[in-house]
């Protein structure tokens, strides 16, 4: 389950996503993403602390890569689920409705 809430947040599936492309530094992704370098900088530690990802140095950056080649078959495997199941998804009723929580007065 581990595996899937490191992938839950969007922007580090995003990155995973990317990755799944071929290697990119954070300069690249950043760009290609729309997003700030410490976020990135941020997931991407996320993602390497959890062993999807790795990293070789070039010159002063770093290029990443997806370091479990078998993610690209999950995606690819999740892709099939989703087109199969179409809007399904959205029709689960805990999907996309966080619980509302009351403020203790």
């Amino acid at each position: 389950m581990a595996l899937f809430h490191s992938l839950s947040d969007p922007t580090r599936l995003a990155i995973a996503r990317r990755l799944a492309g071929g290697e990119a530094r954070v300069v690249d992704l950043t760009g290609e993403l729309g997003l700030a370098q410490s976020t990135v900088s941020s997931h991407l530690a996320c993602l390497r602390d959890c062993g999807l990802v790795d990293f070789r140095p070039q010159g002063r950056a770093s290029v990443y890569r997806l370091a479990r080649p078998e993610l690209l078959d999950m995606f690819r495997e999740a892709e099939a689920v989703l087109e199969a199941t179409g809007n399904a998804v959205a029709l689960c009723p805990n999907y996309g409705h966080p619980t509302e929580r009351k403020v203790a007065r």
